[in-house]
């Protein structure tokens, strides 16, 4: 009998390494190391952009080196609280690609704000009401346009990112603030209002283009899984086509394209596997 227990009592020990060994292997194999949320806020500045117009009266034109602006409408973080995707937000959903968390791929998301500034003159060249046009003209949404995509221009990509520590705590066990960079690359799904001689067209979220950029800054960490991240970015935004082709849109299509700077906060959060 005590032979037996002996036996079992062994078999189970070397049940349990073996069971150990092939937890330790998985986590060794484990392609996600850890992950990571992020919400926050942005502000951003546009280049001057050409806008190309083509309507579906047959008006085909376009406005040459636009300027265009911001709205943060941060104002509604204290007016309205709870509803926190008012003013230009970003989140962001990393993925850690090695032990050291150096490395990470990430969905990243920019609800930013892009508007026409109204008022300001343009020159305009093309064909309106059927006839050649090539001079200057006052934006004003009654007597001629107005644009914008402020129910976002949405910049949905996938970013790499690469992080460096820079200061740890004085144990060495964690680090508190990392140096990073990011790349990446995807589309653009905006809600894009447009409005031509007085004639409001709100349109749908759709894809519409394309977006490439690269950002850069610093992540402070007061906790041990808890980071605030401030990074500056800049990038190059195509609109292929703002105005889906739906009844809203009345057939009408516009395309433009444009650099930026953004400035970025975010609070996040790690998660281990």
């Amino acid at each position: 009998m005590k032979k037996f227990i002996v036996l079992s009592a062994c078999l189970l020990a070397g049940l349990e390494m073996l069971h150990a060994q092939q937890e330790l292997q998985v986590k060794k194999n484990r392609l996600i190391k850890g992950i990571y949320f992020q919400w926050g806020y942005n502000v951003d500045a546009y280049s001057r952009s050409d806008i190309h117009f083509k309507m579906s009266n047959g008006d085909n034109f376009t406005l040459h080196n636009v300027r265009a602006h911001d709205s943060g409408d941060f104002d509604a973080i204290l007016k309205k609280p709870t509803e926190i995707s008012i003013p230009q937000y970003n989140y962001r959903i990393g993925f850690y690609l090695n032990d050291k968390r150096s490395k990470a791929i990430e969905i990243n998301f920019d609800h930013t704000k892009y508007i026409v500034t109204d008022g300001q003159t343009a020159r305009v060249t093309g064909i309106i009401d059927g006839k050649p046009v090539e001079g200057d003209s006052v934006l004003n949404p009654k007597t001629f346009l107005h644009l914008e995509h402020t129910d976002g221009a949405n910049w949905l990509h996938i970013n790499y990112v690469q992080f460096y520590t820079a200061f740890q705590n004085h144990a060495r066990t964690r680090s508190l603030v990392k140096y990073l960079w990011k790349a990446g690359a995807g589309i653009n799904i905006p809600r894009t209002d447009f409005t031509w001689r007085g004639d409001r067209l709100n349109n749908k979220f759709h894809v519409a283009g394309y977006n490439i950029s690269t950002e850069a800054g610093a992540r402070l960490y007061p906790f041990k899984r808890i980071f605030l991240e401030v990074t500056g970015k800049t990038g190059y935004v195509r609109y292929v086509n703002a105005l889906a082709n739906t009844t809203a849109s009345k057939g009408n299509r516009v395309s433009h394209g444009f650099t930026y700077l953004e400035a970025i906060a975010t609070l996040g959060f790690d998660i281990n596997l």
